[in-house]
């Protein structure tokens, strides 16, 4: 083999294996929400209580690092915005720059890197490790369908929670950048906040919550996705974790960087 076909050859390998694991998340997502619609008929119903114990893991659990993040997220925007501002003498600006950048981009953008670092890598790690021990065999032969127990109520979680996190993350965010920008504007911080609202729009809102959804998509298809195909026992499990957060953050940012062309042209 010659010193240009190897690299080649390694490209090739590469493209098949990212469109067949392209092709195997669409196909649980499928799947998912063929159960989602028909399992009840089909005796393989989505359990609430699996749903609702999942969305209290990504979810309510995920409250108070989503909070603090954002606070910190919304002081850092709110010092640099009165600082770029300062420079052109317009700082009254500040107020509509944060609430449409936090609205439109980071609420949704920081929430989902969060949430990825902690509920994706959870999920891939769960099913990854009942891979490596074959529980994922058991229950298909125990006739329990491993996408309906396993996917279905993370993805329904992860669909309903992340924009409700996103929502929190936004309001917080607006907070912190309201307790320093208020004093440097000479207003005070229930004003900024009345102004806050007065200038943003719903699709300021919808823009950021349609991003969640397809974000929650990302985690969901890639931790279960990834989980599914762990080999190698614990080691196999670690690098399997380590993926799925990987490609979850890189496909977030890639897809934001696409709604944001679109949507803002």
């Amino acid at each position: 083999m010659s010193a240009l076909e190897r690299p080649l050859q390694g490209l090739g390998r590469a493209t098949i294996g990212a469109i067949s694991g392209v092709g195997y998340a669409a196909m649980l997502l499928v799947e998912s929400l063929y159960y989602c619609v028909a399992g009840r008929r089909l005796g393989q119903r989505v359990r609430l209580a699996a749903i609702v114990r999942q969305m209290r893991e990504i979810g309510v659990d995920a409250l108070p690092i989503v909070a603090l993040l954002g606070f910190t997220v919304g002081l850092m925007l709110g010092i640099q915005f009165i600082a770029s501002l300062a420079e052109f003498g317009a700082q009254s600006q500040v107020v509509v720059a944060v609430a449409k950048s936090v609205t439109r981009e980071f609420g949704a953008l920081i929430t989902a890197i969060l949430v990825a670092g902690r509920s994706g890598s959870a999920l891939a790690a769960r099913i990854g490790s009942m891979s490596v021990s074959q529980e994922v065999d058991a229950l298909a032969v125990i006739g329990i369908e491993p996408v309906r127990y396993l996917v279905a109520p993370a993805l329904i979680a992860m669909l309903v929670m992340l924009p409700v996190l996103t929502i929190f993350a936004n309001a917080v965010a607006i907070i912190g950048a309201a307790l320093y920008s208020a004093p440097a504007l000479n207003v005070t911080p229930s004003a900024y906040l009345l102004q806050t609202l007065s200038l943003l729009t719903p699709g300021d809102v919808w823009q950021g919550l349609s991003k969640s959804v397809v974000f929650a998509l990302l985690i969901t298809l890639i931790g279960v996705s990834t989980g599914f195909s762990v080999t190698g026992g614990a080691e196999g499990v670690g690098r399997a974790t380590t993926r799925a957060v990987v490609l979850s953050i890189c496909w977030i940012i890639v897809v934001d960087m696409v709604f944001s062309f679109f949507i803002n042209r």
